[in-house]
């Protein structure tokens, strides 16, 4: 590598960032840029636990932290996705409500196919915006294809 590996940091130094694991993205990420660091002469140092890339043994507790935390990271992954599967299987679904009923979706793709008002005026008669009308109708129509193709 040429020059420095970060903005501000030049060998011999220690980079100590505030927090150890929300550096990286990934444990792969982590063991890459301090190894990096590493390459350059910059030792690792985190303050609040204690980890230094100095010593071999730095270096083991270092891994094993890393690893530690994807796995922590992983079983709050899995936990997340089981209980949104289960939270569907009870028939609940995450985001917003809709802000147009099927009653109302039916009455935009009507005055949208008589093409008599525009997007902005219905818009504002449903006290919607403009995507949202878009939204709607595509919605409509694909739900509507969809059913057509089934039978």
């Amino acid at each position: 590598m040429n020059g420095s590996l970060r903005p501000g940091i030049n060998q011999c130094q220690i980079a100590p960032p505030t927090k150890n694991l929300t550096l990286p993205r990934s444990l792969p990420d982590l063991v890459r840029i301090i190894g990096d660091l590493e390459h350059e002469g910059v030792a690792f140092e985190s303050l609040t636990e204690r980890i230094e890339t100095r010593s071999a043994s730095g270096k083991l507790v270092f891994h094993v932290f890393a690893a530690l935390a994807e796995f922590e990271r992983n079983l709050i992954r899995e936990r997340t996705k089981a209980g949104l599967a289960a939270a569907r299987a009870r028939g609940r679904t995450g985001g917003r409500r809709p802000k147009l009923t099927a009653a109302q979706i039916k009455e935009v793709v009507t005055k949208v196919d008589a093409k008599k008002m525009r997007i902005e005026d219905i818009a504002r008669a449903y006290d919607v915006s403009r995507t949202t009308i878009y939204s709607a109708v595509a919605g409509w129509r694909k739900d509507r294809e969809n059913s057509v193709q089934k039978i």
